[in-house]
């Protein structure tokens, strides 16, 4: 058996997706269904049974011959203001199904997050470089030390953090203001025949903060290649290695679509002149709470044996698009 949390999310419901492609069928896939369509996310997938979230820690003493349990649930809006449901639910959830699994023998994979680095520029696995901007991002960096501490004093089976960096792909849909910034883009530009950017901050000019952009496939590539290797622990970045800019997503949407309609690719600065990709006010809310460059560092990553070659925006993008057109 293996347990899937936040299975009828984004990175959940792709990772049972390619578990049942690898055969597996005896998945037990947790989740809150309060939003009920994130159920069509499980619609094409095979699992032994669904269990709502509330009933897993009561349950998991029952549930024999645990495989592993990949903890993919978490409250992901860096928005969210209430710090006493995000710790809850992020940081007192997970260390009770990480005992568990210590407790039993039981390999622990995990969701991260790249929030933990906050502001800074440097990306590494280690502690001096970690200072999270909102809470979300401190329910996160709270969990990775308690597991680091755990790590150092001697661990029982293997625990496997994954520090997600910008994921975007499919079956994100449920996820509305905080899905990838790709997606709003593919549904802006149905509307309204152009994509917006925000416009110049924190020293950098229209468009060009940029983030480590990663295809959903690709993270769940990752979390396999640990349920392969099971002597290995630790925590990892989970990104391409490479900061692209929101102009190369916003470039990658606007080009693909226009390939879909038969029209040429075309330059951002003809692009921009022609109003196709156009430019917003940051917004206030977001300013001192944003990261404007990410980049993982995958030395870690490495030297721990995974050489999994990550798709680029403008490979992964396409794909993504070609996609949801098609799912639409």
């Amino acid at each position: 058996m293996i347990i899937v949390t936040g299975a009828a999310g984004f990175i959940g419901s792709n990772l049972v997706a390619a578990l049942n492609a690898r055969g597996e069928r005896n998945i037990v896939a947790v989740d809150n269904l309060t939003r009920a369509d994130k159920y069509r996310n499980l619609v094409d997938c095979e699992i032994a049974d669904y269990l709502d979230k509330t009933e897993l820690v009561d349950r998991l003493p029952s549930l024999r011959h645990v495989r592993a349990i990949f903890h993919q649930g978490a409250c992901s809006d860096t928005m969210e203001t209430d710090g006493r449901y995000m710790m809850d639910n992020n940081y007192r959830y997970s260390l009770r199904l990480f005992e568990h699994a210590q407790a039993n023998g039981i390999p622990f994979i995990y969701a991260s997050s790249a929030a933990v680095y906050g502001g800074g520029e440097v990306f590494v696995e280690r502690r001096e470089h970690e200072g999270p901007l909102n809470v979300y991002g401190y329910s996160k960096f709270l969990f990775d030390q308690i597991v680091r501490r755990r790590m150092a004093s001697g661990l029982t089976k293997q625990v496997v953090g994954l520090r997600y960096f910008n994921v975007y792909g499919p079956r994100e849909s449920h996820k509305g203001r905080m899905a990838s910034v790709a997606f709003h883009h593919v549904n802006q530009y149905r509307e309204h025949g152009h994509v917006a950017l925000f416009s110049g901050w924190d020293g950098y000019g229209n468009g060009e903060q940029s983030r480590d952009f990663v295809s959903v496939d690709d993270a769940v590539a990752v979390n396999l290649h640990f349920f392969d290797t099971p002597q290995v622990s630790g925590i990892f970045n989970c990104g391409t290695g490479r900061a692209q800019p929101f102009n190369d997503v916003a470039l990658a949407v606007v080009n693909a679509m226009r390939a879909k309609q038969g029209r040429p690719k075309a330059d951002l600065a003809t692009l921009v002149a022609d109003g196709e990709i156009r430019y917003i006010d940051f917004p206030e809310a977001l300013k001192g709470k944003y990261q404007s460059y990410t980049r993982a560092d995958l030395s870690d990553l490495r030297s721990a044996g995974c050489h999994h070659e990550f798709a680029s925006v403008e490979k992964g993008v396409a794909r993504y698009v070609d996609w949801l057109t098609r799912a639409s």
